[in-house]
């Protein structure tokens, strides 16, 4: 039976191995690539976020330890708390959030303390 196959991402008549999908290498890294691209520009776009967070708390922090500042000033910096990498909690159970190494623990009255993580340097 001579059975036509055509590549799944440009349509071009293959020959070839039965099981071949794809006509060469960069047909099947574009097939891939477009079926990828939703989940990959949303990671990419957490990440970003995830990124401007950590430059926002760092350039607050500007090489001290500790810098105290509201949560009006990062949100018109363009802080975004949903995110976050990781939280903390110390032994007097104050919960800290950390944007990679950099934190910020709320206070009282919109006010937050930034800090730098202790453990990284």
């Amino acid at each position: 039976m001579n059975h036509v196959k055509t590549c799944l991402s440009c349509g071009r008549e293959m020959k070839g191995r039965d099981d071949k999908k794809f006509c060469d290498y960069r047909c099947r890294n574009d097939f891939n690539n477009q079926h990828q691209a939703e989940r990959n520009n949303y990671m990419r776009n957490v990440m970003y976020a995830l990124k401007k967070n950590r430059r926002i708390l760092a350039e607050i922090v500007d090489g001290e330890d500790l810098q105290k500042t509201t949560r009006k000033i990062l949100v018109s910096k363009g802080y975004q708390f949903q995110y976050l990498t990781h939280q903390y909690t110390n032994i007097k159970g104050q919960e800290y959030f950390f944007c990679f190494e950099y934190g910020y623990l709320p206070l009282d009255d919109d006010w937050c303390l930034v800090l730098r993580h202790p453990f990284e340097k």
